[in-house]
């Protein structure tokens, strides 16, 4: 996997959290400067057209008439009105995007979008579970669940709890090794993701670079390809069905950024999962830090392994302990589908107006997929789609200009903001391609910012920006992040991040 910025909360230093995090909901909008804030989880990124539909109506009735994509999958509205809460959790729940309220801010599931229908089948369970569990509603908005069909690619989002896909031939041997017993190593699948690298193979072929994607890895993104995923022979079908579990199959999981996970059967994803997040919950009042996330589990109270083994079979789940996993890594899809059956659109920053939303609703054929990376998924599309998408501003073709551009809310809608980094953005955007992501930050709280990859950091000061930490007039802006677009990094973003 290629360098990633330290986490706001490092091993050496405890974690003490004196309220519970303050993460939007549906139901506990956020104010801002430019009026309320609500974000909507969408597990998976799931999304029927109905409910597409929903969240664009919802835009134009209580909000601004946009959308914002966010670094987990999910959709925010801004500009809402103070007292359009009932009116909008009508709404949703009308169309099932509130299945729980207790539960709605928990709901945090990414998961491969070009997965198969198990992958799907996983992110409906989990769901479900989580739903159903009054346990689960203790944890905090920020805890993160993955499910990643083999290839890797949301499994470097730093999610707190992972399950990793594997093919029959990769799995270990758990129903011969006796309950709680080790495996070996897993075999190194990223080897064999990675050897192929920048080679072209038709729409999407590369290096995967949607919003927030790293500079290398990955084959192919374009329809029924599988970039930088193990070779297997899933047969599920639906887009990228060619990688990690095959019906049958086994899985990993595993807790935190450990170097080892559990081996489970595919069919007891979802409720090792669960299982995980539940072991979380109790280690972190046994800490009584109250942590949001797994990362600041304090010492002597740090998840492990075996321990995870007892409880997983006390819940039925037959579990293997793999000490240490060489985990797999791919880019995110870049844009595609102008030749293709599937599309693979990247709105611009992450906003869509809601005519523009309404083009990727009318387009799509039955589901939408919205990525961690800002971009949206068709997974099948009317024949007219490519054209009025494009027609609309959004982007289908690689090389755009945007890809890999992101950046947080900037001014006028955040008070902590010192610039309007959008503005910023598009002033230089077309000056400024390049290979390595940049994330345009208004404070030093970087909200927003990419996962599982190095990226250029332009945070906003009283007196411009800084880049990569060094300051740089306003004048050298965009000769300065060419530069710094064009290079390989070798070490990570050296600021703290928030988490």
């Amino acid at each position: 996997m290629p360098p990633q910025p330290p986490s706001a909360a490092s091993r050496d230093e405890p974690v003490i959290r004196d309220r519970g995090d303050a993460c939007p909901g549906a139901l506990r909008l956020h104010a801002a400067d430019d009026g309320y804030l609500a974000r909507v989880r969408i597990p998976g990124g799931l999304l029927t057209v109905r409910q597409a539909a929903a969240l664009g109506l919802a835009a134009d009735r209580f909000g601004d008439g946009h959308l914002e994509l966010t670094s987990r999958g999910n959709i925010q509205l801004r500009g809402l009105a103070d007292g359009c809460g009932a009116g909008l959790a009508e709404l949703l729940d009308g169309v099932g995007l509130l299945p729980a309220p207790s539960h709605e801010r928990v709901r945090n599931i990414v998961a491969s979008p070009m997965g198969g229908a198990h992958v799907v089948r996983w992110v409906r369970e989990l769901d479900r579970l989580l739903c159903a569990s009054s346990r689960a509603a203790d944890l905090s908005g920020r805890f993160l669940f993955a499910l990643d069909d083999g290839r890797g690619d949301v499994a470097a989002l730093d999610p707190d709890v992972t399950v990793l896909g594997r093919p029959l031939e990769e799995a270990g041997s758990g129903a011969d090794a006796g309950p709680g017993a080790d495996a070996g190593p897993a075999p190194d699948c990223a080897s064999r993701a990675l050897a192929d690298a920048g080679t072209s193979a038709g729409p999407g072929s590369g290096t995967a670079s949607g919003a927030g994607s790293g500079s290398g890895s990955g084959v192919s993104s374009g329809p029924g390809s599988a970039p930088g995923a193990c070779s297997g022979s899933g047969s599920d079908g639906g887009p990228g069905a060619g990688p990690g579990l095959v019906p049958g199959g086994r899985v990993l999981v595993r807790l935190g950024d450990g170097p080892g996970a559990v081996e489970v059967g595919g069919g007891d994803a979802a409720r090792a999962a669960l299982v995980g997040a539940e072991y979380f919950l109790d280690a972190a009042d046994a800490a009584g830090n109250r942590a949001w996330r797994v990362a600041e589990l304090p010492d002597g109270h740090r998840l492990d392994e075996r321990e995870f083994v007892r409880r997983l079979e006390a819940s039925g789940i037959q579990a293997v302990r793999v000490p240490e996993v060489r985990w797999p890594y791919a880019g995110p899809p870049r844009p595609w589908g102008t030749d293709g059956d599937g599309l693979c659109v990247l709105p611009p920053l992450g906003r869509l107006s809601s005519a523009q939303w309404r083009v990727l609703v009318d387009a799509a054929d039955g589901e939408l997929r919205v990525t961690p990376w800002r971009t949206v998924i068709l997974p099948r599309a009317h024949a007219e789609g490519p054209a009025r998408i494009e027609a609309s501003g959004l982007v289908l073709a690689p090389g755009s200009p945007w890809q890999s551009v992101t950046a947080c809310t900037g001014r006028p809608g955040c008070a902590k903001s010192l610039a309007d980094v959008r503005a910023d953005a598009r002033a230089v955007v077309k000056q400024t391609a390049g290979g390595r992501p940049v994330h345009w930050s208004g404070c030093a709280r970087r909200c927003g910012h990419p996962r599982g990859t190095a990226w250029v950091d332009l945070v906003a000061t009283p007196d411009g920006y800084t880049l990569d930490g060094r300051p740089v007039p306003h004048a050298d802006l965009a000769a300065a992040l060419t530069a710094a677009r064009s290079t390989t990094p070798t070490t990570t973003t050296d600021a703290a991040v928030k988490k």
